[in-house]
């Protein structure tokens, strides 16, 4: 596999040390389906290295029931409901702790807070994710973290004067690219595309650790509950979005465990089921992952689907900016995850937990490998497409080393002989690092994360774009 596979996960970092360089400072808020995190994580801006400094993560199933006088405006894929105030204050809680334990000064130290959420399959369109937004926003207020710290700005010397030297803004502005990726040019195509957006940004600032030059053209996934994530070219200054994902991810293997009866028949997950070692070494029968794989659907969405996998998607909008969409789902919306529960219980039996949990290895190799067939049928996979992983049912026990080993391109070879692949522990709050960054314009051009593999930074033909954009 040589230097095409890498498992990473951020590096920590101690409050104190914070003093030692120049430092951006992140606070990334995650509402999934099945957990929330709350992420501090900060970026050396002479090195575009990002390092964790404090992290809290929480079931979302803790989310208290709404009181009676509460109306519900989403819930999750499992049926968790929710409410403006009880958001609020789950997020306003797990923020204060975050500050709390990190010990350090909101004003001060922390310069940005990201907000996003995968918590889609309640809401009928793309447009109707916002309500969550705005409780995140509540929630962060709630804590203390000013307005103005949820908000790009356009002006440096409104930035603290430790950080104006090292941010673009009197060169350049913020046009809405994050790590030189435009956004889709029809808005409302899924409805967790801010998720896809941020894992993509989080995998190239992840990359800095290696030896990976993990620029565009590149095809990030993040499998959480459902799947999020996107597909880019090798445009120069930007790279165009051709390719994105939606559906489940995270709740096929969660299904399955639900079987087992060793977790909550209803709100259950994979993290709830624990093995006495290492999933990956137990014997197990094959003939299961066939069958688990019958009944899951991988597909590029067509026209006059609104819903796929629970999410709310919009193939027409993806036609019309030339972006393929690719979904998964099992049965329709989720019609058949009560027959992986079944399967689940018989492999639990015959197998006991390890034998299950390495079936949902080999199930998940199965499903990526389907997502990477449809994006070469359709022309998505370029020569030096890089490959980006994140998201926990996609990291978790073998499924990295079974992935590297076994993941094949059209022509039967392998992926990792061709192409590189990184699988990135909390890829999303590493996207809030350099999505905050680059909506302040604080790139590091001797360290770019924008432009293509090998390039040079895009400073300068940014410079010209926004020039001709201004004439």
């Amino acid at each position: 596999m040589g230097n095409n596979f890498y498992s990473l996960w951020p590096q920590s970092i101690g409050a104190t040390s914070l003093r030692m360089g120049p430092f951006y400072t992140v606070i990334s808020v995650e509402l999934g389906n099945t957990t929330t995190k709350c992420v501090l994580m900060t970026t050396n801006l002479k090195t575009g290295i990002i390092y964790q400094i404090e992290k809290e993560v929480q079931y979302t199933r803790k989310i208290r029931p709404p009181h009676d006088n509460e109306s519900v405006f989403g819930s999750t894929v499992v049926g968790v409901e929710l409410a403006h105030n009880s958001v609020t204050e789950f997020i306003s809680k797990m923020v204060s702790d975050v500050v709390r334990k990190s010990r350090l000064d909101i004003e001060k130290d922390i310069h940005f807070v990201v907000r996003s959420t995968g918590v889609t399959a309640s809401f009928g369109s793309p447009e109707e994710v916002h309500g969550i937004i705005k409780a995140l926003a509540d929630g962060c207020l709630n804590a203390g973290i000013p307005p103005q710290k949820m908000m790009a700005t356009l002006d440096p010397a409104k930035l603290p004067p430790g950080l104006q030297d090292y941010s673009w803004l009197k060169r350049v502005y913020f046009d809405g690219a994050i790590a030189s990726c435009l956004p889709p040019a029809e808005t409302g195509i899924v409805a967790n595309e801010m998720e896809g957006e941020l894992v993509t940004a989080g995998i190239k600032g992840a990359s800095k650790g290696t030896q990976v030059d993990f620029r565009n053209p590149v095809m990030t996934l993040d499998f959480g509950t459902t799947l999020a994530g996107r597909i880019t070219d090798d445009s120069y200054p930007y790279a165009k979005t051709i390719g994105s994902f939606a559906g489940l991810a995270g709740a096929i293997p969660d299904a399955l465990v639900r079987g087992s009866g060793q977790v909550d028949p209803q709100l259950g997950c994979t993290l709830d089921l624990h093995a006495s070692s290492q999933a990956f070494s137990a014997s197990i029968n094959l003939e299961w992952v066939e069958e688990i794989s019958r009944l899951i659907r991988v597909q590029r969405l067509s026209k006059g689907t609104n819903r796929f996998g629970t999410v709310p998607v919009n193939p027409q909008a993806a036609t019309e900016a030339n972006v393929v969409l690719i979904g998964v789902d099992v049965g329709r919306n989720g019609s058949r995850l009560s027959d992986l529960e079944g399967i689940g219980g018989a492999i639990f039996k015959e197998s006991g937990a390890k034998g299950l949990l390495t079936i949902i290895d080999y199930v998940q190799l199965r499903v990526l490998q389907r997502i990477l067939t449809v994006a070469q049928e359709n022309d998505l996979v370029l020569r030096n497409t890089s490959l980006g992983l994140t998201g926990r049912a996609i990291t978790s026990a073998g499924k990295p080393l079974l992935i590297a080993e076994n993941l094949h391109l059209a022509d039967g070879s392998l992926w990792v002989a061709e192409h590189p692949v990184l699988f990135v522990q909390d890829g999303l709050a590493m996207g809030a690092a350099v999505a905050a960054r680059c909506m302040n314009s604080m790139g590091t051009p001797h360290e770019p994360l924008g432009g293509r593999k090998g390039d040079r930074c895009i400073m300068s033909a940014r410079e010209k774009v926004q020039k001709k954009k201004k004439t």
